[in-house]
């Protein structure tokens, strides 16, 4: 059991970096599209190898992204928070538990990365804030959300 974990993990870490520094073009700066984001919801369904997956992903997609420590350090935390708390509201299985799940990671997201976007780039915070927000609905509130939707009709999420 412990090496589906570590596997599962490992994936999402390599499919989170590659997805972003392929897509890098929309990936960074002030707006963007993190399609790799749509990862981070895997957490509802994967648990812990979920959220470590994306939080290493997310150091290894921005230690090429080119922001600096602040997008390496700050960007990972955002990761961890959001893939965490979307674990823990995930699991508990009321009605739309899934989707606030998804809504949660979206705020967290940009409530840390809007910030020091918005600091990075010189803009009003709430500037960095909705540039991230914008995005992440379409990476995180509807591509992620439907990804944990067809993987749990699959049949391939773990047990919790």
């Amino acid at each position: 059991m412990e090496t589906r974990k570590l596997a599962v993990g490992s994936i999402i870490t390599a499919l989170y970096a590659i997805g972003v520094i392929l897509l890098a073009p929309i990936s960074f700066f002030l707006f963007q599209v993190r399609v790799a984001d749509a990862l981070i919801p895997l957490s509802i369904l994967f648990g812990m190898p979920a959220v470590w997956g994306v939080t290493l992903g997310n150091v290894v997609a921005n230690v090429y992204g080119g922001l600096g420590p602040v997008d390496i350090v700050g960007g990972s935390i955002a990761n961890f928070l959001a893939a965490y708390v979307g674990w823990r509201i995930g699991s508990m299985r009321f009605a739309g538990s899934q989707f606030l799940a998804t809504v949660a990671q979206n705020l967290i997201i940009s409530s840390i990365v809007g910030f020091y976007l918005a600091v990075l780039f010189e803009v009003p915070l709430e500037a960095g804030f909705v540039s991230v927000l914008l995005g992440s609905i379409i990476s995180m509130n509807i591509l992620g959300y439907l990804l944990v939707q067809a993987i749990q009709k699959s049949g391939l999420q773990s047990k919790p």
